[in-house]
């Protein structure tokens, strides 16, 4: 009897210790507290933003609203004080013939954007099947583009002087020529824009070249399990597949064409009826000092790219391609 009481008792104890224990840690004692519950979780992805945030808003946004500010003065980028003009500066860029014709030298580059494009699209599509020497042809496509602008405004200046190196291939081929490439509008435009295709092929060759390499290869092998060839390869399986990117190739071409700067800008300085769209708000900007003119052409230059890339995307929306 003693035993079996002071067992009871041992027992009660024990019981009475853990309500007392219970009672001092409260009703959340038997509950962990996880990084889901800490406030810190929610504010981390804004300390990780904040940064970015503050660069992206201070070096882009803050100036854009600055330019088209400045877009309704007469500020001569100097003066501390500035007129309210309205919309003058707009009207003049319309009205103003020597102004609004330099759209016309854009044209050029517009052209020679479809030929990048094509023979970009052309060599991925050849060179994303298995080919000697693929790898060699691809560095050779894709190193242009690594080249700095500047350099290749001054390489090519070399190569269409009188007397250069384009002239000395032609005289060994037996051609010879006293043309001056970069004399006349028509032909000082066409070689600077074939300077543009010359570089940017290789941008574009790899956009068109790692969508299609994205394409399952299950595809090709059932495809050619049916007889198809390379063409119908090509028109029922890779064009459908990378229709976003020839979508973002027509977008990048269109506004590069509109804000052409570096090539022609080093190798003629716009002279002879080269001058782009670019090279001319700079001149009025910092040579003429008409500031808010230059501010109005930006603002222009800027909405015309937003509409063009608006109609290009309601007339060709990027459809989601299933193709198994």
């Amino acid at each position: 009897m003693t035993g079996r009481s002071s067992t009871r008792k041992a027992k009660a104890d024990t019981r009475g210790s853990r309500r007392n224990q219970a009672g001092r840690r409260g009703p959340t004692a038997g509950r962990t507290r996880s990084w889901r519950d800490s406030p810190l979780r929610r504010i981390t992805p804004w300390l990780f933003l904040a940064a970015p945030l503050a660069l992206l808003i201070t070096f882009t946004y803050v100036p854009v609203a600055s330019m088209i500010s400045y877009s309704f003065t007469d500020w001569d980028g100097v003066s501390p004080d500035r007129e309210n003009v309205g919309f003058d500066n707009y009207v003049s860029i319309f009205t103003r013939p020597e102004l609004f014709r330099v759209f016309f030298v854009s044209g050029y580059y517009l052209a020679a954007s479809v030929v990048q494009i094509v023979v970009a699209l052309y060599f991925a599509v050849i060179l994303s099947f298995n080919l000697r020497f693929r790898n060699f042809f691809k560095g050779i496509l894709f190193f242009p583009y690594l080249i700095n602008g500047v350099a290749i405004g001054f390489v090519f200046l070399y190569f269409f002087q009188d007397g250069g190196t384009l002239d000395s291939v032609l005289a060994w081929l037996g051609v010879s020529t006293d043309h001056a490439w970069l004399g006349d509008p028509t032909s000082a435009n066409v070689s600077l824009a074939g300077v543009s295709v010359w570089r940017f092929t290789g941008l574009n060759f790899v956009l068109f070249l790692g969508a299609i390499q994205s394409i399952p290869s299950e595809l090709y092998e059932a495809a050619e399990l049916d007889g198809a060839g390379k063409w119908q390869q090509f028109r029922h399986i890779i064009a459908p597949s990378i229709k976003p990117v020839i979508s973002l190739s027509a977008i990048l071409a269109i506004s590069g064409s509109l804000s052409v700067f570096e090539i022609p800008y080093i190798m003629t300085g716009g002279a002879t009826g080269t001058q782009t769209f670019v090279i001319q708000t700079i001149k009025l900007a910092f040579q003429f000092n008409k500031t808010g003119l230059a501010s109005a052409a930006a603002v222009v230059l800027l909405l015309i790219i937003l509409l063009i890339t608006w109609i290009q995307r309601r007339l060709v929306p990027d459809d989601k391609v299933d193709l198994v």
